[in-house]
């Protein structure tokens, strides 16, 4: 009797394991999680050398994953910056430039395939809980281009109704808030928002955790005007700006531990990075890219150069740090080839950075990446340790009196007239022009930069690219 109660004990706990098994779908694919900052600097989280802002989470994601140091955004403004990272383009070969307001008329095509497309025809879950900010008109939407959900506001959160000769008019209260194509409610004080984004993410998490899902958290912050909730109000050493990051580090701690809590963690590739540079007009409300030069609107390195880490414990080492360089448009056919998904059939300029990440390659996927601003204008090119800029106009903040407490300090204009060359790797603050030293190297650049422009045009030169689309326009019956 006893032998045959051994027996049953042990065929009962062999069964209970194997539906444990099955219920832990080793082959499922890996969720997605995006969460993109506005406006935060290089410097701005504690393991990129932050001295005054804590970033526990952050800093324990990064020992968890993989941090990379050399990382650029598509562009060094808001729209153009997004179009890079969700549909693996360059900014201008789409058609989308700088910070499109409430007057534009234009956003992304409905031809062009988005991260949250891509994903969500491999049959994934898709969300988006922030700022969208590729057009507002409703063909424009989120909900138009991949995504199942979006609670949040359409462009930037200083992007209220415009005066001729002022310019945006702060604490205007007509910021829209949405929730999928509908206008919930208008929004008057922010300060609750990012509260608000994580709890519309942990909740998307928690609905989804039996089925693959894309969760993209660009979070209005740290971009001018600057709201907190009373949580983290007065935290910071670093004032207001200080008590910003904190809480967005908390919505960071409070995604990791939904999936953590939802059995979710092994198999979710997390990343965080930022969309630019910081701006730096503000002052004290604004970020740090030190040790880099300048911000935001510029091609200088503290304009694209952002904090990145990735985690994904199931095919990464923790703890490692890659000085590779990697773009925000290799992103969308990095994530493609880790879920098996079908690349968009229009050409695309990013390249799989896999390698890159886990330490395999020590060669950037690119020969070459190209940095735009404004319209089309090219004046800069990373080509492994070097930066090369050709001569163009640029702002900057070096000498003025910088802003406060919310209001601007007024930029100063440079002309630069020569080529300018720097070793990047060795100067990393671009301090030593080194064009001189080198001309085949700028040589070499100069050839490079010729390609491109053929494709995609050169403002600064008068050049019209061969290979540039269009955006999406509204229709005219929609005026």
């Amino acid at each position: 009797m006893i032998r045959y109660c051994f027996i049953a004990i042990v065929f009962c706990f062999l069964s209970c394991k194997e539906k444990t098994v099955k219920k832990e779908k080793p082959n499922a694919p890996p969720n997605v999680v995006l969460i993109f900052t506005d406006d935060q600097g290089y410097q701005d989280v504690g393991v990129f050398g932050s001295p005054n802002i804590k970033t526990p989470h952050l800093d324990e994601m990064a020992s968890e994953g993989v941090k990379l140091t050399s990382y650029y955004s598509a562009q060094a403004v808001c729209s153009a910056s997004r179009a890079g990272i969700l549909t693996g383009c360059y900014p201008n070969r789409i058609g989308i430039h700088n910070a499109l307001g409430p007057d534009n008329t234009h956003g992304i095509n409905s031809s062009e395939t988005t991260l949250a497309e891509m994903l969500k025809n491999k049959g994934y879950a898709t969300a988006i809980y922030g700022k969208w900010h590729l057009g507002h008109h409703e063909q424009f939407l989120p909900t138009r281009h991949g995504f199942d959900e979006w609670f949040g506001i359409p462009y930037s959160n200083d992007m209220w109704p415009f005066h001729p000769q002022q310019g945006p008019i702060f604490n205007f209260p007509d910021l829209p808030l949405y929730e999928n194509e509908t206008v919930i409610d208008i929004v008057t004080e922010q300060s609750q928002l990012t509260t608000q984004i994580t709890e519309r993410s942990v909740d998307f998490i928690k609905r989804n955790k039996d089925n693959p899902f894309f969760l993209y958290v660009p979070h209005p912050q740290p971009h001018v005007p600057l709201f907190v909730s009373d949580k983290f109000k007065g935290k910071s050493e670093r004032g207001l700006y200080g008590d910003v990051i904190m809480e967005i580090d908390w919505s960071v701690g409070q995604i990791m531990e939904a999936l953590k809590d939802n059995g979710l963690e092994e198999n979710t590739i997390v990343i965080f990075t930022s969309d630019n540079g910081p701006w730096l007009s503000y002052g004290n409300h604004a970020g740090s890219a030190l040790p880099l030069r300048e911000g935001k609107g510029t091609g200088w390195e503290g304009g694209q150069r952002e904090p990145f880490i990735m985690k994904y414990p199931n095919k990464l080492k923790a703890g490692q740090e890659i000085s590779v360089p990697v773009m925000a448009i290799d992103i969308l056919p990095t994530i493609a080839e880790l879920t098996d998904s079908k690349l968009p059939e229009k050409i695309i300029d990013g390249k799989s950075a896999w390698k890159v990440i886990t330490g395999e390659s020590k060669e950037a996927v690119q020969e070459a990446y190209f940095f735009y601003y404004r319209v089309n204008e090219m004046f800069g090119v990373r080509y492994g340790k070097w930066k090369l800029y050709f001569p163009h106009r640029y702002r900057t903040m070096d000498g003025q009196e910088p802003g406060n407490d919310g209001q601007p300090g007024e930029y100063r204009m440079i002309d630069m007239e020569e080529i300018e060359l720097y070793d990047v790797e060795n100067d990393i603050s671009e301090t030593k022009n080194v064009a001189s030293e080198h001309p085949e190297v700028v040589e070499k650049i100069k050839l490079l930069a010729n390609t491109m422009r053929t494709r995609l045009g050169d403002s600064l030169l008068e050049l019209e690219g061969t290979e540039t689309r269009e955006p999406g326009r509204l229709n005219e019956q929609a005026l």
